[in-house]
């Protein structure tokens, strides 16, 4: 099953890292986010993905068309260009990698990428969320349900400690990374069906309002619920944060297939 990256918003919030490079391609550990992502759909056998890129997006584009070169061992003939590789064990991935604008919003995005996935089934994230989702039972999920549209629904991490009060005011505890809110959020990771194009429409739409509001009313709109984990990349202390699971050999959005 094809996989949509929404790859081209700008990371304002980030621009400690953004501002050569778009947001997707700022590394946790060794590898861009948008790799870890990808590779989490290939750990469950999808790996044909469309890449929706936007601002910056040609570090996205000069990535992977070099992609083979950076993991591998190779002989260049400087005469010809000619370029024999040794043992090459690089990802048997697909991607389509497509300028939606710089300025597109998520629907717009979407929009544009409607002649490589229409008639098909297919699934959709954003370029910078990590998270521990099952994709087999988000399909299952979305199957039984007969609905156009799922979104997967998480709770938001807090972004920082909580005070433990007593009545008269004092602090009995500190309780860290405690669920910042028993609000369902959208966390990405869609499962999508063609009758969605119906719902999006031009450049300035962004998928989040009024398509999934539609849908919302229309009855078409499920929610797959996971309890794992799921971080969003929005500033520098979530890129440490990651960083930090990464390196520490913690990482929850990887899977031993």
């Amino acid at each position: 099953m094809k996989v949509v990256i929404l790859a081209g918003g700008k990371g304002t919030r980030l621009a400690e890292e953004t501002s050569l490079r778009p947001k997707p391609m700022v590394q946790v550990g060794d590898l861009p986010i948008l790799e870890h992502i990808m590779r989490g759909y290939a750990s469950y056998g999808h790996s044909e993905f469309l890449v929706a890129c936007g601002h910056l997006g040609h570090v996205i584009k000069e990535y992977f068309s070099s992609y083979r070169n950076r993991h591998a061992d190779y002989t260049v003939s400087l005469g010809t260009g000619e370029v024999e590789y040794h043992d090459a064990t690089t990802d048997d991935w697909k991607v389509t990698l497509v300028d939606t604008g710089a300025d597109t919003m998520t629907g717009g995005r979407l929009s544009r990428l409607r002649r490589f996935v229409d008639g098909e089934t297919f699934m959709m994230t954003y370029g910078d969320g990590l998270a521990s989702v099952d994709i087999d039972a988000l399909l299952d999920f979305h199957h039984a349900s007969g609905r156009i549209a799922t979104v997967t629904a998480v709770r938001p991490p807090a972004r920082f400690g909580s005070l433990v009060l007593s009545e008269d005011g004092r602090v009995d505890a500190f309780e860290e990374k405690i669920t910042g809110s028993e609000a369902l959020i959208n966390g990405g990771f869609f499962v999508l069906e063609p009758e969605v194009f119906d719902y999006v429409g031009d450049d300035t739409m962004p998928f989040e309002r009024e398509p999934m509001e539609r849908l919302a009313a229309d009855g078409q709109l499920g929610a797959f619920l996971h309890s794992g984990f799921w971080m969003p990349m929005d500033t520098l202390r979530d890129k440490l944060e990651l960083e930090s699971l990464w390196s520490g050999g913690e990482a929850p959005w990887t899977r031993t297939t």
